[in-house]
């Protein structure tokens, strides 16, 4: 096994060219899939840094189109039996109160989002608003590069007051300090009283301008109810009877009575990072699937590159067979030489792929992403693991081609 260790590397490096076309297809193979589960791993840690700053103790209320009312869209509203324009409304701040009379309920506050033109002297932009509650500065985590949060009084007051994301703080006010200042959204003039440090958030809240909940609702919108709640728990592990109670008092109060007519959902953290693992994970395996075509391509590659090296070495298998070699000294020789192509080319690949992951989060980070650079050891242990199966399964064919060869008629060879 030594000497067909020394022989193998020895016919790989006289030809090296060939050996790293050989190759090509495995690195870039190995690469990809690295690379996938590197940007997985940066990607899930984005995620749980969003869901730390909701703080990792809440649960969501929504209103949610009931069930009945769609399968009756589904033969009058319109194609495919989408619902255009249906608004619930039945979502107050009432619901809430309730809500926070649970025991293991510490505080809520409600969401309602809207979109107006924001102007500041000759700086104009289209803009998403958060109309929340004041308690939202209690339950969230996220903090002010400059000025204050708005407070109970302002929120119930209706105050004409905004704290803004930074991109649009940048996007309005250029250089200039907006805490004080006056701007107009929509057709309300509202004072800047606060600026949210970068967040780099997924949902792009750097960009958003958040004011007091009853400001949106009464002044802005003119409604009286909400579309999101936040819901703080005080024990995260009793989420589930939580959310249990949170609906019998949101079926109570809407009085619904058959499950297919909620107009609502209750949603804990598990179950929201459940559905976001089961779509990201569909996602990966896609990736991966389409990577492991390039790895399908590179082994038939070795497959065929090999079979090219034992036709131009039949003269030399002859000479070893007449000499004593046994059908296993030359299989093995072989089958060596094409487990190292696919192994060198697995190592070189982990490392395009790392450093790809790498270069990804720099990106991230540039962007005020909470990405964490890292590359999983079950990630490796694939790469070197599918690198020698390929060589061993696209390896044995032309090995046994050579192991079996005739002594006398490869002697003949020309």
């Amino acid at each position: 096994m030594i000497k067909a260790f020394k022989q193998s590397i020895k016919a790989l490096r006289a030809n090296k060219g060939r050996t790293i076309l050989t190759m090509l297809g495995i690195i870039i193979g190995i690469g990809t899939v690295i690379l996938v589960l590197s940007a997985g791993a940066g990607f899930r840690s984005l995620i749980d840094a969003e869901v730390a700053n909701l703080g990792s103790n809440t649960l969501f209320v929504q209103t949610h189109v009931p069930s009945a009312t769609k399968n009756r869209g589904a033969m009058s509203d319109g194609p495919g039996g989408a619902l255009v324009g249906v608004i619930i409304s039945s979502f107050k701040q009432r619901d809430l109160n309730d809500i926070n009379k649970l025991q293991n309920v510490a505080g809520s506050y409600g969401i309602i989002t809207g979109q107006a033109v924001a102007v500041y002297r000759n700086s104009k932009k289209s803009a998403i608003y958060y109309g929340s509650g004041a308690e939202r500065f209690d339950i969230d985590k996220t903090t002010l590069s400059s000025g204050r949060f708005f407070t109970k009084a302002e929120d119930s007051s209706g105050a004409q007051v905004a704290i803004l994301g930074a991109t649009i703080a940048k996007d309005l006010f250029g250089q200039d300090d907006p805490i004080g200042k006056l701007f107009r959204l929509g057709t309300l003039n509202f004072q800047v009283i606060g600026v949210y440090t970068p967040q780099g958030a997924l949902s792009d809240s750097d960009g958003i301008v958040f004011i007091p909940l009853n400001t949106a609702q009464k002044k802005m919108l003119g409604i009286d109810y909400i579309t999101i709640g936040i819901v703080a728990l005080n024990d995260i592990n009793e989420a589930d009877a939580t959310a249990e109670q949170i609906k019998i008092i949101m079926r109570n109060n809407h009085h619904i009575t058959d499950s297919n007519k909620e107009d609502f959902i209750v949603q804990t953290q598990a179950e929201a990072l459940d559905i976001f693992n089961t779509i990201f994970s569909g996602i990966t395996y896609l990736l991966i699937a389409i990577a492991a075509i390039s790895l399908l391509v590179g082994g038939v590659g070795i497959m065929n590159i090999m079979y090219v090296v034992v036709t131009e070495r039949t003269a030399e298998i002859g000479l070893k067979k007449a000499l004593g070699a046994k059908e296993s000294d030359i299989l093995n020789e072989f089958l060596i030489e094409a487990i190292l192509v696919t192994l060198f080319g697995g190592i070189l690949g982990i490392g395009l792929g790392a450093f790809l992951g790498f270069v990804v989060s720099l990106i991230a980070e540039s962007a005020n992403m909470a990405w964490t650079f890292s590359v999983p050891i079950y990630a490796i242990v694939l790469g070197f693991g599918v690198s020698a199966i390929i060589g061993i399964f696209f390896g044995v064919f032309p090995a046994q081609s050579a192991a079996k060869m005739d002594p006398i008629e490869a002697l003949r060879y020309e």
